[in-house]
């Protein structure tokens, strides 16, 4: 068969995954994972107290990450940041967020592998061409 006589069915073939994919994004925001982890994200988002401890912790992580680069971090200022990440999890709104979040990271992982598997690639991992260390 030539290029030319095949290019059609490439482009049929072409088709068909994209629709399996777009239909496959569709199951997903369908599923209970994600309906659990978008709603999570959006208490999170609408919790007046979660926004403060992000806010507090997202600036001391900030302020420790221009320590360390300036050679002046200390172990005091790290363990700020990591008492002020405890607080903010140890928010029941939060809590659910991260649990929520991991269930969904669990579930693509899961989807990932069976759609690379077959094909001998992890399409979630780095993809590259036969010369890569």
């Amino acid at each position: 068969m030539s290029i030319e006589t095949d290019a059609p069915e490439a482009a049929a073939a072409d088709d068909s995954v994209e629709a399996l994919a777009t239909e496959l994004g569709d199951a997903i925001a369908d599923s209970p994972a994600y309906r659990r982890f978008e709603e999570a994200k959006a208490a999170v988002q609408n919790d007046e107290e979660a926004q403060a401890r992000i806010s507090e912790f997202e600036q001391l992580r900030q302020e420790f990450a221009m320590a360390k680069q300036a050679g002046q971090a200390d172990q005091e200022t790290m363990e700020k940041v990591q008492a002020a990440q405890q607080e903010l999890h140890s928010l029941p709104v939060m809590r659910e967020y991260v649990e929520a979040q991991d269930e969904l990271e669990e579930r693509l992982e899961a989807l990932n592998r069976a759609i690379s598997d077959p094909l001998a690639v992890d399409f979630g991992g780095k993809a590259g061409g036969c010369c890569h260390d």
